[in-house]
């Protein structure tokens, strides 16, 4: 009798929070609904957005994980738009993006759809701004794909193979598919929402959690299911990706400009930044206040910076120094 029981209120707690998460999902969906187009490249759905002159000198903007195109502050755009082509990019599997169903999650993979979207869409050679793990994507591209990549302008990146996982993200630690998907419908949805404060409060810090970054930053669309799951795919294919990217550095021959927060809570500024500037041909960090979203918190002062990433004369230049008004 209490077996059964238990397994009664096991069953009923599983079915609660998987209708749980597909209500959540239908009311992120509806606060935060697609800024863009659709194009299909290589059987991934890709949503993106294409702002400013079309004549103008291109530049792709990538988000980094659990994040999504509106993760980039609106006046960051506004500013930007004036003078550049801005094309932002869900990542294959996140925010409005659909992964392949038999695409793999690592970065030669996403690389590879990424270069074929800049193709696709005759971009040339543009500036590619990634932010987190954008900026992994963006190095990946660079040294795969160098014929769709002038320069970099990375922000917060993720760029070396650090041992232990960022508080926030712990809980997406999950190796097999089948139990991470099992999670991804059941309990991570009301999970992630009892504990996003803590979460936000790590990615954004030492800055406060802006009031409005669930639609206005594109926040929402983490708590669906899916979501879930592409994430921590994302994250756990990272693991055997980042040291054979490492080992590429060398061979990167564009300028690479990074842009570090010294507060950031996530990535240290010295390992992913410095020490991945000195491991380039032309690279250089530059170092402001703040905390890891800076697209988000301070938009104006970032687009200051990408202006001049992309307006500078290429030449190699200090390593290291902190960034201008």
């Amino acid at each position: 009798m209490i077996r059964k029981l238990i397994a009664g209120t096991a069953l009923a707690t599983i079915v609660g929070t998987a209708l749980f998460a597909r209500s959540m999902k239908k009311k992120a969906e509806a606060a935060v609904p697609p800024d863009g187009n659709f194009i299909d490249i290589d059987g991934n759905r890709i949503h993106y957005v294409d702002r400013g002159g079309r004549e103008a000198p291109a530049i792709v903007l990538i988000h980094g994980l659990a994040g999504q195109i509106r993760n980039f502050g609106r006046p960051l755009l506004e500013d930007l738009e004036k003078d550049y082509r801005l094309i932002l990019v869900d990542r294959p599997g996140s925010g409005w993006s659909v992964r392949a169903p038999d695409a793999s999650s690592s970065l030669w993979q996403q690389a590879a759809v990424m270069a074929n979207f800049i193709r696709t869409l005759g971009l040339g050679r543009p500036m590619i701004v990634g932010h987190s793990l954008g900026g992994a994507l963006a190095l990946t591209m660079a040294a795969e794909h160098p014929d769709v990549v002038s320069r970099l302008a990375l922000i917060c990146p993720l760029t070396q193979d650090q041992k232990e996982v960022p508080k926030a993200y712990k809980g997406l630690e999950i190796r097999s598919p089948v139990v991470r998907r099992l999670i991804a419908h059941s309990i991570a949805v009301p999970i992630g929402i009892i504990n996003q404060d803590k979460i936000l409060g790590q990615v954004f810090g030492p800055e406060p959690v802006p009031g409005d970054f669930a639609v206005a930053g594109g926040g929402a669309l983490g708590a669906r299911p899916q979501a879930f799951y592409e994430t921590s795919s994302d994250m756990v294919a990272l693991e055997d990706q980042l040291p054979l990217l490492v080992e590429r550095y060398g061979s990167i021959r564009v300028p690479v400009r990074i842009l570090f927060a010294e507060g950031d809570q996530l990535l240290d500024p010295q390992f992913h930044g410095a020490t991945t500037a000195g491991q380039l041909a032309d690279g250089r960090l530059e170092l402001v206040p703040g905390g890891h979203m800076l697209p988000f918190t301070q938009p104006e002062m970032t687009a200051r910076w990408i202006r001049r990433a992309a307006e500078e004369e290429e030449d190699a230049g200090d390593a290291t120094r902190r960034a201008e008004g």
